[in-house]
């Protein structure tokens, strides 16, 4: 296939979407620390990313497609997580992190991009046979076993993500009502033996201070507390670049990862969070319009993935950032630091890009059929 023009495979929306957000984090971590070990380690991180990016383009990725390509690395991926749980890297009570001595490399980012991967092909060829319930059960052990052996690390912020793209997924492949009633009974039992006889005490309280918030306000309520402070305090235009005294004062922990919505807002105020709300609701757009595109059902269901993993690491940090949702440490796309999660992000819209150069146009209906499972 003659390769085409790098302009006609280039989503030039969807890339300059991304720059004003990670400048954004950029300004929110040097205000509030200057010459920040963090601020300059997240450029460094976001050249390496980008350049990624920009390298998956011209690279030819049909090779993803072969079911034996994908198996090698799925099985790669899940014995790096076993190994993880043996010589990882303990950080703030999880061992998440190979500790590579320059840099730190936390693989379950990167299985999140390998699972959408594995479920696009396994979907894309069992589409007009998603009503029987085995397909569902299949593609729930892909999902399980990294879920697992991430939710013992322990990250339950990550595994709920896990849980949520294989969900999604399935959703969006056509699932019937009587089948989605069956997965919220599992999941509502799961929940309850997880409460039960797996969740730790911090667990435990964490959902206990989002249900009753003034509990334990000095203790598990705590970062929940003042990252809701930072946030109203920003009212309609924020304190000012570096004027957010939540994070200056470091009442509002964690500001350049987990909470630094918070301490965007506190400074950027309700007119900055609505610039940040458009933006990501543009490239969700972008992401999904890529999807319809997609030269087959592989690439139309990695699209319909990749916008599932942003659109819950937005939703579930913003919960988080503002009360609605228990804190779960869930970083947002392009704002919070972290290399693993800026090459996971930029790995995923590579790979989509790449995929735009061989799209075709889907009628509307055959897209209904398609996903909607009619």
């Amino acid at each position: 296939m003659k390769k085409l023009n790098f302009l006609n495979k280039f989503d030039w929306v969807l890339f300059l979407s991304t720059i004003p957000l990670l400048v954004a984090g950029l300004i929110t971590m040097y205000s509030f620390s200057e010459g920040s070990v963090f601020f300059i380690k997240q450029i460094q991180w976001i050249v390496i990313a980008v350049s990624l990016f920009f390298l998956l383009v011209f690279i030819d990725l049909r090779f993803l497609r072969r079911t034996y390509v994908l198996v090698g690395i799925f099985v790669l991926m899940l014995l790096l997580l076993a190994i993880l749980l043996i010589t990882g890297q303990v950080f703030q009570g999880a061992r998440s992190w190979f500790d590579l001595g320059i840099v730190s490399f936390q693989p379950s980012e990167i299985m999140k991009i390998v699972l959408i991967l594995v479920l696009a092909k396994y979907f894309s060829r069992r589409h007009v046979e998603i009503a029987n319930i085995k397909h569902i059960f299949i593609s729930g052990i892909y999902a399980l076993v990294p879920f697992l052996l991430i939710f013992f690390q322990p990250d339950f912020g990550t595994a709920v993500i896990i849980f949520l793209i294989w969900f999604g997924m399935v959703f969006a492949s056509g699932i019937s009502k009587k089948h989605l009633l069956i997965i919220f009974t599992l999941s509502a039992l799961s929940s309850g033996i997880l409460w039960g006889f797996v969740f730790e005490d911090y667990q435990k309280n964490r959902v206990l201070s989002f249900l009753d918030p003034y509990a334990d306000i000095q203790g598990a309520g705590y970062n929940a507390h003042q990252s809701k402070i930072a946030v109203g305090s920003g009212e309609l235009f924020g304190k000012g670049v570096g004027f957010g005294t939540q994070s200056r004062l470091e009442f509002l922990p964690e500001y350049h990862t987990d909470f630094i919505f918070a301490a965007f807002a506190e400074e950027w105020g309700f007119v900055g969070v609505l610039i940040i709300f458009l933006l990501f609701g543009i490239i969700f757009w972008r992401i999904l319009a890529n999807s319809i595109t997609g030269a087959s059902n592989f690439e139309a269901l990695f699209g319909i993935g990749l916008a599932i993993l942003f659109m819950s690491h937005f939703f579930i940090h913003i919960g988080t950032n503002i009360g609605l949702l228990p804190v779960t440490g869930t970083t947002i796309p392009f704002m919070s630091y972290g290399g693993s999660h800026m090459l996971t992000v930029f790995l995923g819209l590579g790979i989509l890009m790449n995929m735009r150069g061989y799209s075709r146009r889907i009628h509307r209906e055959d897209v209904k059929n398609e996903f909607i499972g009619i």
